[in-house]
């Protein structure tokens, strides 16, 4: 059976006016490693996390400001949105389609949440708790192209002919404020496009993507305002103690104009100190400990590492399944090496990048590392790793 709304019950849920209040336990274990009759052994305890959640019952007016709006993934999102705000349909090869959200994880999925008389009931994922609606959202953000919207949805190749058509009058006044661009942590084919930068020092920066966030919200009127990165991936930042291992000496950093700090980290920055919620979207370390402790400090949320696009997804779920089965996967790590430079996304000019080719093993090297330890017993005595 299939409900579209309902309301919890239960001692740990509490309803308020203005908020939603919740109680949960974590149960978990971890290990220790001690000495017990002179002998040091590996003791499994069981640890519980009590973690108590609010959630606003009034549902916000919602900017979201994206780094790289004028990428593949910032004109499809804002497109897609765009269409089915205002209920678009266009002709393929094959039919009249309709713009719908199918593929959206709280748009377009439902969720079990108990049974009723033996039958199993199941309720949609955006009924859980109040969200917006993405027709509502208001978009904006950077690019180090000042290219409009309607024309890099038409570089990106995404959509079909005639939705772009109809398409192109909603989003050709969208143009991306300058970005950040640093040559140093991105693939050298971007720099032809590069004619939408902000200048000056990385302080100066700083202060730039937050007075740009503040105009943002004052133009658009909206309640909140989220920056997503969904930008080129970045080499990995160097990770230095006395440079970016603390708040103290990440700010101080800044301040010097130190060239380690990356474009993502600086958005990050800013970010924080507007009280703006961050979401990385590349395998990049744009969080390095002295951000993360920033963020604390300041209360404010920073979250993701990867956005796992369909393709990524499908190869990592492929191998989660065999080797949960019990299927031992031969990799030949070179190759590896050749699928994540495809899935990065970057040029053949990445091949010849020491930067580039360090993050691609990084990432490699990780991902053989939890395949391995998840699977240890398919793979002793494997001439394959």
């Amino acid at each position: 059976m299939f409900i579209e709304n309902f309301k919890v019950e239960s001692p740990n849920v509490k309803y308020t006016e203005t908020e939603i209040q919740s109680v949960y336990n974590y149960e978990t274990t971890e290990l220790v490693h001690e000495n017990r009759n002179g002998t040091y052994q590996w003791i499994v305890k069981p640890k519980s996390v009590n973690y108590q959640f609010k959630t606003n019952t009034h549902v916000p007016k919602l900017g979201v400001m994206l780094v790289g709006w004028g990428g593949n993934n910032g004109s499809t999102l804002t497109g897609g949105v765009i269409a089915n705000r205002e209920g678009i349909s266009w002709a393929t090869k094959d039919k009249i389609q309709q713009a719908n959200y199918f593929g959206s994880l709280t748009q377009a999925s439902a969720i079990r949440v108990g049974s009723f008389q033996g039958e199993e009931i199941y309720a949609p994922f955006k009924s859980l708790l109040p969200m917006v609606n993405p027709d509502d959202i208001v978009f904006g953000g950077w690019d180090i192209s000042n290219m409009n919207l309607a024309d890099a949805m038409a570089r990106a190749k995404v959509f079909d002919i005639d939705l772009q058509k109809q398409l192109r009058p909603y989003m050709e006044s969208m143009v991306p404020l300058p970005g950040i661009y640093d040559p140093d942590f991105i693939a050298a084919n971007q720099e032809e496009r590069a004619n939408n930068v902000i200048k000056g020092t990385k302080q100066e920066q700083v202060q730039q993507i937050i007075k740009d966030i503040k105009a943002f919200k004052e133009a658009t009127k909206v309640d909140k305002v989220v920056v997503l990165w969904t930008a080129n991936t970045e080499r990995y930042s160097n990770l230095v103690v006395g440079l970016n291992d603390t708040m103290e000496n990440l700010l101080a950093a800044v301040d010097r104009n130190e060239a380690e700090i990356s474009p993502s980290t600086l958005y990050a920055i800013a970010c924080v100190m507007e009280n703006v919620p961050f979401i990385n979207g590349s395998p990049q370390n744009t969080f390095v400990p002295g951000l993360i402790d920033l963020a604390i400090a300041r209360n404010t949320l920073i979250g993701g590492d990867d956005f796992k696009s369909g393709q990524t997804k499908m190869k990592s779920v492929l191998v989660d399944f065999l080797v949960g089965a019990g299927i031992k996967v031969h990799c030949c790590y070179t190759n590896v090496i050749s699928w994540v430079l495809f899935l990065l996304g970057q040029s053949i000019l990445c091949m010849f990048c020491k930067q580039f080719m360090h993050r691609a093993r990084f990432i490699c090297q990780k991902w053989r590392n939890e395949l391995i330890f998840s699977s240890v017993l398919l793979m002793i005595d494997s001439q394959h790793l």
